[in-house]
């Protein structure tokens, strides 16, 4: 400080005081008083002053904002009157950039204090941009600067600064210049961001705000305005939008909103009225869809609730477009005629079958898929003369029937079983008797074919799992469908010979997939038959009906699958097929016995035989709960033999289980019948005939096919090598 001349007054502040200070007697110091006082004053009017006229107005004029702490007693009261005045001085740089005009550079006025606020949170660019709308913002990076608090600037979160912009009006330019500044920041402090709209609204918020795109859909944007679409302006479209919430406007993405739902929901009222808001009538929505529909590729059954469309049908009149047919198409074709109403012929000619039929319009089989479906009988009865949802179960015809089919499979509960998910065919009831070979193609295809084959999960009340039979198949099973005839107890032409006699043939041309078949309960072989639920007794109760034929051969074949069976699985049968004497016939299941020894069968005349192969006699007979052949006759060798070795050219071929003897009888005699050979239980062979000796050591060996090369070896040993040879080819 100079008073005038140099005083030892020490200044904090970055200026020079020149003034007629009182001193003391030293002349060092200012004398306190009065007149001190006011000449402080004035030189804080004075710094304040010199603030205010500083140009250029730049940041660096904040490094002149004196601190509160002084040097000294004088030095402290100028700072304090100096801190008195600033806020309410002109002179801190403002964020807004210069306007270029014909003159020069405008310049942005100074700020006051406590009339600026600085944003927290926010980068340079972005504070430039947001100056321009809210002049009062200082330049970004000043946040942590000591002065600023000092001087009580206001400090602005990004949050409530983009909430000021709500009903700002500015070209789509400015706000995609702000997007792009903003492009780093916090998603969530973003949430109210402005979006400007393709038809000059501006919207708060960019949720179900649509983003123009280059493949997004050639729609009048004041169409989309009129459904209640928000689309964002071309000019302001950026990124940081999609990462807010906003999606990009593909002809998919418009055609899921909720406000297009809401109007194709919409587009018909309880009286058959076509729905119309802001001059949107049924057409145009119905062009407006169709569009997006053909523009997104969407495949039928996609999206279901097209199914509600309003379109014209070839009466002129207004109908779901899932009670449509396509004129002309696959389902048309073997649909009996006038049981639906086909499309406006100039509307199909128009947009073509593949948008019309994923708009539901029937132009082949429609499926009807369904989750968590309650398996009431009441609830899922078909809904005549009412329009139902894509999705809804009474579409299809019968399905109380078979609700209650399935429930007849489980015991009554408080609580009925659940579907967890249905996938059926409807519209079965509508097809033309005489095109149901063509239906059943289609049918037999992907998607349609997942509707026949895969079984239903039924949920119980106790928690468990169960699988039923799908609707599409059970409906199938029970109407004339093939061939002119249920297909369900029907045999397809050129299936399991075993199964020949027992099922009528059908022609089945065409389906060469034997999952379809079974499906639709045509028989195809034994293991399909008896692979499915209640396939045993059916085969049992055909193999007992008189009236259908059967061979021996057939008759070993089916008992030989059946033993492989769980016999827990299977109901005892009261009557059963049997070779009685060489003939087959129906027999009383208690008289038969299975026959598991070849060497016995000299005692079987009149015994009702059930032929199987030896590896599953004692299964069978466990299954039937009937006695061995074995266990039926004692057979004790009554007559005398004389023992002869084995030749080692049998023992060879036979393998390591061959007896290493034999019994020769000239005459052998079985419980007073004479026979050629028998196998003891001490596990000798007797025999009375060279072929008998070659069935008894094969029948011993466990090697039967065999018997036939036995005896030729045993007639003429000289023939072992050209024997040997031959089973290379074994």
């Amino acid at each position: 400080m100079h008073a005038p001349t140099p005083s030892d007054e020490p200044l904090g502040v970055p200026a020079l005081l020149i003034a007629s200070f009182p001193l003391d007697t030293t002349r060092r110091h200012a004398a306190p008083g009065p007149l001190t006082d006011y000449l402080i004053q004035q030189a804080a009017d004075a710094y304040t002053a010199l603030l205010a006229d500083w140009r250029p107005v730049t940041e660096g004029i904040i490094d002149l904002v004196p601190g509160p702490l002084g040097k000294g007693e004088l030095d402290g009261a100028l700072r304090q009157a100096i801190l008195q005045r600033l806020p309410r001085t002109a002179f801190l740089p403002p964020a807004a950039r210069p306007r270029h005009e014909e003159d020069g550079d405008d310049l942005p006025e100074a700020l006051r204090p406590r009339d600026a606020e600085v944003v927290e949170g926010a980068g340079a660019d972005t504070v430039r941009v947001l100056a321009e709308v809210l002049p009062t913002l200082l330049p970004a990076g000043l946040e942590r600067r000591v002065e600023l608090r000092t001087l009580g600037v206001a400090r602005l979160p990004l949050t409530d600064a983009i909430d000021r912009l709500a009903g700002l009006e500015k070209d789509p330019g400015w706000w995609h210049e702000l997007y792009e500044s903003l492009a780093g920041v916090d998603p969530d402090r973003l949430t109210g961001l402005p979006v400007p709209l393709a038809d000059g609204r501006t919207t708060i918020g960019p949720r179900q705000v649509l983003l123009p795109t280059p493949d997004a859909a050639r729609i009048d944007p004041d169409v989309l305005a009129r459904l209640g679409l928000k689309v964002a302006h071309e000019d302001a479209a950026h990124p940081l939008l999609e990462k807010l919430g906003a999606l990009p406007a593909g002809p998919r993405a418009v055609l899921t909103t909720p406000q297009v739902r809401a109007a194709v929901a919409a587009s018909l009222d309880d009286d058959g009225v076509s729905w119309e808001e802001e001059g949107l009538d049924a057409e145009e929505l119905a062009d407006t869809v169709l569009a997006l529909v053909r523009d997104a590729d969407l495949e039928p059954g996609e999206e279901p609730w097209l199914g509600a469309l309003a379109l014209p049908d070839e009466d002129g009149e207004l109908a779901p477009a899932g009670e449509l047919v396509f004129p002309g198409s696959a389902f048309h074709q073997v649909m009996r005629e006038g049981e639906l109403a086909c499309v406006d012929a100039d509307l199909a000619a128009k947009w073509g079958e593949q948008p019309l039929a994923a708009c539901g319009v029937l132009a082949a089989f429609a499926l009807v898929r369904a989750t968590d479906v309650v398996l009431d009988p009441d609830e899922l009865e078909p809904r005549e003369g009412e329009y139902a949802q894509p999705d809804d179960p009474g579409l299809l015809d019968a399905v109380d029937v078979w609700c209650e089919d399935v429930l007849d499979r489980f015991p009554d509960t408080p609580v009925p079983p659940v579907a967890t998910e249905i996938v059926a065919v409807r519209d079965l009831d509508l097809v033309d008797d005489d095109a149901w070979p063509q239906a059943l193609a289609m049918l037999a295809r992907p998607p349609l074919r997942d509707a026949l084959v895969q079984p239903v999960r039924i949920l119980l009340p106790d928690g468990t799992h169960e699988v039923v039979r799908p609707y599409a198949a059970w409906w199938l099973r029970g109407h004339p469908v093939l061939d002119g005839r249920r297909p369900a107890g029907l045999l397809a032409a050129g299936g399991d010979p075993l199964l020949r006699g027992l099922y009528d043939e059908a022609d089945a041309t065409g389906f060469d997939d034997e999952q379809v078949l079974r499906a639709l309960g045509v028989r195809t072989s034994v293991a399909a038959l008896l692979d499915e639920p209640g396939g045993a007794a059916e085969l049992l109760d055909r193999l007992a009906d008189p009236d259908r034929h059967v061979t021996a051969a057939q008759l070993h074949g089916l008992y030989g699958a059946l033993a492989e069976l769980d016999p827990d699985q299977v109901t005892l049968p009261d009557e059963l097929r049997a070779v009685v004497d060489g003939e087959v016939r129906v027999v009383d299941a208690a008289d038969a016995v299975v026959v598991d020894s070849p060497d016995l069968l000299p005692f079987t005349e009149g015994v009702p035989l059930l032929p199987v192969r030896p590896t599953r006699a004692a299964d069978l007979a466990e299954l039937f709960q009937v006695r061995r052949l074995s266990e039926s006759v004692t057979g004790q060798v009554t007559s005398e033999g004389t023992e002869h070795d084995v030749p080692e050219s049998v023992r060879v071929l036979l393998g390591p289980r061959t007896p290493e003897a034999y019994v020769e009888h000239d005459e052998l005699v079985v419980d007073g019948v004479e026979i050629d050979w028998r196998l003891t239980d001490d596990g000798v062979v007797h025999a009375a005939t060279l072929e008998g000796v070659a069935a008894g050591l094969a029948w011993a060996a466990g090697q039967w096919p065999r018997r036939f090369e036995v005896a030729a070896l045993l007639e003429d040993p000289s023939r072992t090598a050209e024997l040997a040879r031959d089973r290379w080819f074994d």
